[in-house]
This record gives C-alpha cells, structure tokens and sequence, in this order.
C-alpha cells in the first residue's frame, strides 16, 4: 500500500491525516508517478479548509511535485517510465507517495533541475512567468508593487521581476523579511507592520503610483492596493492569504483613474499542454542561467504535514517548502 496525507472534513491542520490508500495501475492516458519531493504552497490550505472545494471527501490535496514515471497507461507518448517528471496544476493528490495522474500534465525535467528544486519551484515559478510575462506584461524600467515579497512566489518574482529590469517595490511583514527581499531584487522593501504601504508607494513614485500591482494577500491588502494604481493601473488579485476581498462596486474602478482588476489562475494559462510545456520552458531558462534561484528553506517529512500548514498560515515560513515522502 502507499501513504499519503487526505482530509476527511475540512478545516485546521488537523484535518490532515496520513494514511494508507489504494494506487492502481494507470488507466488510458495516465501515468503512474512515484513522488520524491512534493511542494507546499498557500493553495494547499485553501482546499484543507474548504475555501478552494475539492471534488468529495475524503481527498488528497496538493497541486505540486516531482518524482519519476513508473508506468504509463494506454496511449501515453508525453512520457515514458524511467522519466525524471514534475507538475503543478490539476487534480489535487500531490500529498502522496504515489499516484496516477494525466500523463499530459507531467513535464520533463531537465538535467540540471533536480527534484527539489522542481517541487519548490514548478508552480511557484510558472505562476509568476503567467502573472509577469502574460497577465501583465512587465517591460524594463517599469516599477511594481508586490505583496508578500518574501514568501514563496514573492521570492521569484522579485528575482525574475529585477532580472527583466524592473523596479520592485515589495511589502513584508518583519525587517527579516525585508532584508530577505532586498537580496532577492526587492528594491523597497516596505514593513507593512511598521508603515503606511500605500503613503510610502506613492512616496516613492512622486505620488504617481505603479500600473501594477500584484496581490496574493487578498482582504488586508486589497483597497490600499487599488489606491497604489496609476491611472489605468492594473491589479492583479491571485490569492486570498488573509481572506476574500469584499465585494467591489465596478464604478470603483473607474472613479480611482478607469483601472483594471483581474482575478487570473495558473489553470487558465496552462490549459493546454502548448501552454504548460511553454510556461515550464520560460522557468527552466531563468533557473538555468542562475537569474533565479528556487530556495527550498524548509522541509519536513510528508508524514509532518500539519506542522508546514500550521508554519505557513502564521507566516513563518520564507521561500519555498518541501515535503519529502
């Protein structure tokens, strides 16, 4: 039998539980993938807790991970066993040691990626290639806001954000993670804690604004970040860290410089596999050169993974997190 981490109810990282379950041959399309390192990332507690629905209970969650093909089904030519393979995206059950999944998900990974790296950095780093790259096409010389820059996605972004040139404006919670995200290319680190973000964005832009900003906080962050906007400025709310945003009235948009909001998923930019196979490609490239670095700085058994949720919703963790079956 294999292991894997399920819930059987929503609700606190005590829902988590590790437990035997049934993984069988791959059906038509499948393949069969044995896990070595599995990503954690916030998505993960919103299915724990329900705000993200999983199909039926009980279920695995976890979107993220890298391991090795060990069959395919019927009709399969994406892989081959013996493939050193990750995926970030699809149904959730990367909390396992094994499990089958659509071979059309799986992306081949390069010689120099190794399997950590891939679970820390596959939908992290595909997530922020769609939100700087395609969402909001972020050119040199522009200057952005991003929250949580010291956080797992804030961590390449801001990287890859200073790799293309830009000025990166970032908000934190500590002077440790300030200083963890101006030496991963946050130009101002802003201690929302200690400042005013909105006051110290428009302080530093002349009072301008920035035309994007990027927002995985969600509640907390959501009307300072529209008031961080140029006009015609863009916010791109991709999570909910601190819970839903409330409702906003469309005239809002208009009344604070005819703005733009969007709510975009890694789902609907990698919905075909042209598009993942391209996303996962722009990623391995800027992990080659080194311009970004994927930084696994915590780990933990897959069997522990109460402990990482109860880490990462009190905003303990910085960079990426890995959980080793």
């Amino acid at each position: 039998m294999t292991r894997a981490v399920r819930i059987h109810a929503t609700g606190g990282p005590e829902a988590l539980r590790w437990e035997e379950v049934a993984v069988g041959a791959p059906g038509p399309g499948e393949a069969r993938v044995r896990q070595i390192a599995v990503g954690v990332n916030f998505i993960d507690v919103y299915q724990r807790t329900g705000l993200y629905p999983l199909p039926r209970l009980p279920h695995g969650i976890g979107l993220e991970a890298a391991g090795v093909v060990e069959s395919v089904g019927e009709g399969v030519t994406e892989v081959r066993p013996g493939d050193r393979v990750a995926y970030a995206g699809g149904v959730p059950g990367a909390y396992a040691e094994a499990r089958t999944l659509s071979a059309s998900r799986l992306v081949p990974l390069p010689e120099g990626i190794d399997d950590r790296t891939a679970a820390a950095a596959m939908l992290k780093g595909m997530t922020v290639e769609y939100l700087i790259r395609r969402t909001f096409r972020v050119e040199r010389g522009m200057t952005v806001l991003f929250h949580a820059a010291a956080g797992g996605v804030g961590l390449f972004a801001g990287q890859w954000l200073a790799h293309l040139g830009a000025r990166v404006l970032g908000t934190v919670g500590s002077e440790e993670k300030a200083a963890l995200a101006r030496a991963h290319g946050c130009e101002h680190a802003i201690v929302y804690t200690k400042e005013d973000f909105v006051g110290r964005v428009r302080e530093i832009t002349g009072g301008a604004g920035v035309p994007v900003v990027y927002d995985s906080v969600g509640k907390a962050t959501f009307e300072g970040s529209l008031a961080c906007l140029s006009r015609r400025g863009t916010l791109v709310s991709f999570g909910n860290a601190s819970g839903a945003p409330d409702p906003i009235d469309p005239l809002v948009l208009s009344r604070r410089g005819s703005l733009y909001l969007t709510r975009p998923t890694l789902f609907d930019y990698t919905a075909t596999r042209e598009e993942l196979l391209a996303s996962a490609a722009a990623l391995f490239e800027v992990l080659g050169t080194g311009a970004v670095k994927a930084e696994v700085r915590h780990t933990w058994p897959l069997r522990d993974a109460a402990r990482a949720h109860r880490a990462l919703e009190a905003r303990e963790t910085t960079g990426s997190i890995v959980l080793v079956p």
